[in-house]
């Protein structure tokens, strides 16, 4: 969909400059090389040549976008910078609003569900100078898919349009992929900025829990909602971070970009995959390699064992569903017709958990955190699997929900910061890792998951253009 402008006729727009990063393109907008308004043309251009096969964005704010590039423009001409963002298109999951612009969540009930003001975060970004190109694609209200019978087609992984794309920021991660657009913001309440990161190859910030406000997205899990950005490069998520949790300064993510790791003591959780018979033998030796490169790189490696990894997914998972039914009961009762089937199973399924099972998982939970804690106590970071898999095939999914063996949703309960990346490709679908932080220290995971990618070529790595 698109509000598009009708208007004068406009030269045509310098593709190439979508594939420059974010520090490049502000460079040439202060400089008088590029314009915002020609950025936005491109932008455009390039979404309609591509996201038919895509199908990351259900709407596109063409107008509104031209306008706020032509703002940008003009300030910057006039001396008024608002920072790294301005004149920077920025796509948003369609579970957190836009103003005057439907939030769907993909879900049947919210197809004229017009927001009336933007979500924090969106507020943030436009005070930033960003530009709100448009909403992307999500599993209806984040619960389960890729679902052919949603209010929108499932969004394709730009590797392979018939693998899935990994979890409900499935929009963002195509966008940034395909490259639409360098960076954009997701949620993330088991693993949905993450997922899609590693099975799209793009870089995924899940921040620590309330670090990012989550005032007009919409809630599955209260506990376990996160909103971070997924972009195409771990500076680009960083300067996006900081925008929209409010950080600069020394709390800023992005202020031990280029710092050296030598010395730093990482803790390799090797044993939350390795031995598990669904590993693929590739993203084992992806892992290990990116050990390897991280102590090539000075940094001191101890392999170290996090606590079983079924007993916190089967607690967190509890949570999750006991607090995304209590959320939706009265409308699962009253209106079941606003959800799409899949989802109102999923989301129904909650009522079986009693307070004791919830009382117990959060125990679990508690656990959990403080046994992560004591790990970071004496390393600087840890490293893992993002995924045992590279992105599986989508079909058995448009069938029925199919589980996807990840490692995230521990660190949801947790709500320790996680950088996803790429660290690898096999049969031309990328694997990606997990840098994990202690809480409030994004700066940290930022600084080593940056080092890595200036390290090796992961992040150069394109799909191929769809035809």
């Amino acid at each position: 969909m698109s509000d598009g402008l009708a208007g004068p006729t406009r030269a045509a727009p310098d593709h190439a400059v979508l594939d420059l990063d974010i520090a490049e393109l502000g460079a040439r907008l202060r400089d008088g090389r590029l314009t915002s308004v020609a950025l936005i043309e491109a932008t455009l251009q390039r979404i309609a040549e591509r996201d038919a096969s895509y199908l990351a964005f259900y709407a596109v704010a063409s107008k509104q976008a031209r306008l706020d590039a032509q703002k940008a423009d003009a300030e910057l001409a006039e001396g008024q910078d608002r920072g790294p963002l301005h004149g920077i298109p920025v796509g948003i999951k369609d579970m957190i609003d836009v103003s005057g612009m439907a939030t769907t969540a993909n879900a049947p009930g919210r197809r004229e569900a017009v927001a009336t003001a933007d979500a924090e975060v969106v507020r943030r970004l436009r005070e930033a100078g960003a530009v709100v190109i448009g909403k992307l694609a999500t599993y209806e209200w984040g619960t389960v898919g890729p679902d052919k019978r949603g209010l929108f087609p499932p969004a394709k992984n730009p590797w392979s349009l018939e693998h899935i794309t990994g979890g409900s920021s499935s929009g963002c991660a195509v966008a940034v992929a395909g490259g639409l657009v360098r960076t954009t913001i997701g949620t993330d309440t088991g693993g949905s900025v993450r997922g899609p990161a590693f099975y799209c190859g793009v870089v995924g910030l899940k921040p620590t829990w309330g670090s990012v406000p989550k005032d007009g997205a919409l809630t599955m899990s209260p506990s376990m909602d996160h909103v971070g950005p997924m972009s195409r490069t771990v500076a680009e998520a960083a300067l996006t971070f900081d925008v929209i949790a409010g950080k600069n300064g020394e709390e800023a993510a992005t202020h031990l970009l280029g710092q050296p790791i030598a010395g730093l003591k990482i803790g390799y959780a090797r044993n939350w995959f390795a031995h598990d018979p669904q590993v693929m033998p590739a993203v084992l030796a992806a892992m290990d390699a990116a050990a390897s490169k991280f102590s090539e790189l000075g940094a001191l490696i101890d392999e170290i064992d996090l606590p079983d990894y079924p007993s916190i997914e089967i607690a967190a998972a509890a949570i999750l569903h006991k607090e995304s039914f209590d959320f939706h009961a009265e409308a699962l009762r009253e209106h079941p017709d606003a959800y799409g089937r899949r989802a109102f199973l999923s989301l129904a399924g909650g009522f079986a958990i009693d307070d004791a099972e919830l009382s117990a998982a959060r125990q679990i939970g508690r656990e959990f955190t403080a046994s992560v804690n004591r790990v970071l106590d004496a390393h600087d970071v840890i490293i893992t699997v993002g995924a045992l898999t590279t992105a599986l095939e989508a079909a058995p999914f448009e069938k029925e929900a199919v589980w996807t063996p990840m490692r995230t949703i521990g660190f949801n309960v947790s709500g320790h910061p996680v950088l996803a990346m790429p660290i690898g490709f096999h049969e031309g679908l990328p694997i990606g890792m997990q840098i994990i932080g202690r809480h409030y220290d994004e700066a940290r995971i930022i600084q080593v998951g940056h080092a890595f990618e200036q390290a090796t070529d992961f992040s150069l790595q394109r799909p191929p253009t769809p035809s």
